[in-house]
């Protein structure tokens, strides 16, 4: 079986990741219970007439995915997976509100066709003019994993050679206040610096879109080697350390062997305690970090994780804003990332340097 490299890395987010050079310098302190993106500058990337036509999901995912095949060095790739967790949410809305307001008559199709979660997926690959495998996963909080995982099996087999693997998810006026309702989102607005520090139930939503070129060609840039990905629908919080354990045995690795472990804390009082069972216990001597203080919570939110676990192997430096704990790696050789969502869609995955 061959080794999986991320050859390349792009985020769209509520920070400033557009700018490659930059590595979470020029930070916003958000202060909401939302956070959109901070856009990058689309027309350079998509004629104005076609940005107009497109929705936000689809306008932030052409723009990484450019970006990320950019950095690559490649004008093509051989396949295109993507996972979102609620695809093009704005476009289903528009839809659904028409069919409401005109009463089930003379409805335009565009919001529609648009609307489906493989549409991203598909407009990335008219963008690059790709025809090679083009699929997307609709996981909930595993679509991401689901998608890296399909990325790892394809090119460790060597069926293809360069995948393109991208997270995506927009936020949507009617389904943000639908979590509202139900109680997913704080109720009162939280500084995005002291998220951790809110003890309140619900999370700070937000979106965003990052893409990764995988490889198993390394090439001198490559950021990081994909070791292994390994997803749980369901898992009791007594069984993440024994889990975690397994997971890292498995792939010949023990938990003194790991730099930096990161979380995928969200402030939300009544699911952070499934990563205090690692923080506090197996990983209590490991230095740590978060991000969703950054990003927001979203369905592929631990693809900004990813994001950020890549250009912590590769830079071999930790921002402070991220950091859970004062302990310090002496390197950074080996990260452990673990994501959950209110209790369900566990998610390991290990990365080295190469």
């Amino acid at each position: 079986m061959k080794k999986v490299y991320i050859n390349s890395i792009a985020s769209i987010s509520a920070q400033k990741t557009f700018d490659q050079a930059e590595f979470l310098t020029d930070l916003i302190d958000h202060e909401a219970i939302v956070i959109p993106v901070v856009n990058p500058n689309y027309k350079a990337f998509i004629p104005p007439a076609a940005a107009r036509r497109m929705a936000k999901g689809i306008k932030m995912s052409i723009v990484a995915s450019k970006m990320a095949v950019q950095e690559a060095g490649l004008e093509q790739v051989d396949a295109i997976i993507t996972g979102t967790g609620m695809g093009c949410l704005r476009d289903s809305e528009k839809f659904l509100s028409n069919l409401i307001d005109n009463d089930e008559q003379y409805l335009t199709p565009t919001s529609f066709i648009q609307s489906t979660h493989n549409t991203v997926g598909g407009q990335v690959a008219l963008e690059l003019k790709c025809k090679g495998y083009n699929f997307t996963y609709v996981h909930s909080s595993n679509s991401f994993e689901s998608a890296l995982l399909d990325a790892k099996l394809q090119l460790a087999s060597g069926e293809e050679d360069d995948i393109l693997v991208g997270g995506i998810d927009e936020i949507g006026d009617h389904t943000f206040k639908l979590q509202e309702l139900v109680g997913h989102v704080k109720r009162e607005a939280v500084k995005t610096s002291e998220l951790l520090k809110s003890k309140t139930s619900g999370a700070v939503f937000g979106e965003g879109a990052n893409f990764f070129v995988l490889s198993n060609k390394k090439q001198a840039s490559s950021y990081a080697e994909l070791i292994a990905v390994k997803m749980f629908n369901t898992l009791p919080k007594i069984s993440v350390p024994e889990t975690a354990t397994a997971f890292l045995a498995n792939n010949g690795f023990s938990a003194e062997d790991i730099d930096l472990v990161v979380l995928g804390y969200n402030g939300d009082v009544d699911y952070d305690s499934c990563y205090d069972v690692l923080s506090h216990e197996l990983f209590n001597d490991t230095q740590q970090a978060y991000y969703k203080h950054l990003s927001g919570e979203f369905n592929t939110a631990s693809s900004f994780g990813f994001w950020l676990a890549s250009k912590v192997l590769k830079l071999q430096s930790l921002p402070e804003v991220v950091k859970l704990n004062d302990i310090k790696s002496s390197g950074f050789k080996t990260v452990l990332l673990y994501n959950q969502y209110r209790g369900e869609n566990h998610s390991f995955t290990l990365l080295k340097t190469c």
